[in-house]
């Protein structure tokens, strides 16, 4: 599976938060200041007429702390994503949402689940680390490095997500009642969730509050780093399986048949994540011009949290290598390209873990041009983690139908109390993760938008006008030495 990039999921999630409170913002004001009393008026559709949301996005990132070997190695992967939302009005109050992505990747550190396969040539056997075939080749020389990618099976996949959600609002428009199912799936791990959710406007709709529900029913396939694998299906037999016909090498590049994972190893038998969230959010027209939301979270998982294909070494034991001897000691160096470590362990966290966001969001209409929108969070859990998240995005209105929207988001975290880096963690410890998504850092984000909406929907596909065209690139910098971009290009359109 690919790195848990865990902040940058926090990323993902923070723009869903600011737009459902944007898109309640917008319900507001529209709502309030054009009808007072809404049983004097004659009640309109909650939507009009279908709508169809096309949307591509490309995300590529680097990095040097890859946790697939350990907290060292290259973490470049990059990723193309095409999802379509369709909204279609069932009647005057209902509307049923069906959303379905597919996500092609390919990852670097992913594919050194198996790092002794590089380009298919440096070893005659078959093990791609994700394959359940016992039968292995001779190889005359095998190499790997946490540097160069595999091409193991792992190295590239694809996700696909299905999400259904139905609305239903009173006559009164004052209250929206939801439900929604989704099921995901990648190589080696499937997702089902369902939830449920509630809104209510009062105060002349100058209010709003919100109640949300969601349970995420998660399963893993492990995929185990091959080393470990293959030992575990030997009986740490090193004469068999992969290590038929293959050399292990101690720290000074002399042949040695001690290697084996620091503290035995079984398989894991705890293969589900399941995850229980409730969300709750305020919202409050100050004024004509002044909206503010508060929300918090509260997020229970309980499971394997921990990745299977992740490695961990331990800095109080002997190491062991294949591959090259003089490269052992530029092993941490990217010019290390044909030595590769075997792991002491796969990374083990605990089976529960509870985390609490809690946040604000201000938005202010300047006039017809100029609108800021704010936001803060402050996040904590039980592993340790606490982070602060503050941006600011400013739409600016140039034509009536082109607005431009430049943004910037800082972020920083504390370490997870399991997390250390490469070869810093003792066998002694009950957790331990080399993931420097749980690391501290800080981070920075700058990115623009760009939104053409086409007023009379002059552009038709079918019987289907373009009401909107969005554009938005956002470059991501943490202090470690990651980065990252995303580029994403968004389509509306209306059935006539």
């Amino acid at each position: 599976m690919v790195e848990n990039q865990v902040e940058v999921v926090a990323v993902i999630k923070i723009y869903q938060m600011k737009i459902v409170i944007i898109l309640i913002c917008l319900f507001c004001f529209g709502t309030t200041f054009s009808q007072k009393d809404s049983t004097n008026v004659f009640k309109k559709k909650v939507l009009e007429t279908a709508e169809i949301n096309f949307l591509t996005s490309y995300y590529g990132q680097n990095g040097k702390n890859a946790s697939v070997t350990g907290g060292i190695g290259t973490e470049k992967l990059s990723d193309f994503t095409s999802t379509i939302v369709v909204s279609i009005p069932i009647n005057a109050d209902d509307v049923l949402t069906i959303d379905a992505g597919i996500s092609a990747y390919t990852s670097a550190s992913s594919s050194n689940g198996n790092p002794f396969d590089i380009s298919g040539a440096s070893r005659n056997g078959d093990d791609d680390d994700d394959d359940d075939d016992k039968t292995y080749k001779k190889a005359a020389q095998v190499i790997g490095s946490p540097w160069i990618a595999s091409s193991g099976a792992s190295k590239s996949d694809v996700w696909k997500t299905v999400t259904a959600d139905y609305s239903h609002s009173s006559k009164s428009r004052n209250t929206i009642l939801s439900v929604d199912v989704s099921i995901a799936n990648e190589y080696d791990y499937n997702s089902f969730g369902f939830g449920g959710g509630f809104i209510q406007q009062f105060n002349e709709k100058n209010s709003t509050v919100s109640l949300s529900g969601k349970v995420y029913l998660d399963t893993w396939n492990p995929i185990y780093p091959t080393e470990i694998k293959s030992f575990v299906e030997e009986n740490g037999n090193l004469n068999q399986g992969f290590f038929n016909g293959v050399t292990i090498l101690d720290q000074l590049g002399n042949q040695s048949s001690r290697w084996k994972p620091a503290k035995g190893f079984e398989l894991i038998d705890i293969k589900t994540r399941n995850s229980y969230s409730v969300s709750f959010s305020f919202s409050q027209i100050l004024t004509k011009n002044a909206q503010i939301s508060i929300f918090t979270d509260i997020v229970k998982q309980q499971g394997w949290l921990a990745n299977p294909l992740q490695r961990v070494y331990f800095g109080d034991i002997s190491n062991y290598f294949i591959g090259n001897a003089s490269s052992i000691s530029k092993y941490t160096s990217t010019n290390n390209t044909d030595v590769f470590q075997l792991a002491d362990d796969i990374e083990r966290l605990p089976t529960n873990r509870t985390k609490i966001p809690i946040g604000v969001s201000l938005n202010y209409y300047i006039n017809e041009i100029f609108t800021v929108r704010t936001y803060y969070r402050y996040y904590f859990d039980d592993w340790g983690i606490q982070s602060n998240t503050a941006s600011i995005e400013i739409p600016i209105k140039i034509l009536e139908t082109f607005t431009f929207y430049p943004s910037f988001r800082y972020y920083d975290q504390t370490a997870a109390d399991y997390f250390a880096p490469y070869e810093k963690h003792l066998s002694t410890e009950k957790y331990y993760t080399s993931d420097y998504d749980l690391s501290k850092f800080k981070s920075m984000q700058y990115g623009f938008g760009i939104t053409y909406t086409d007023i009379f929907s002059k552009s038709h596909v079918f019987n289907f006008g373009l009401n909107t065209i969005d554009f938005k690139y956002t470059n991501y910098k943490r202090d470690s030495g990651f980065n990252a971009g995303y580029v994403a290009v968004g389509l509306k359109f209306l059935m006539d």
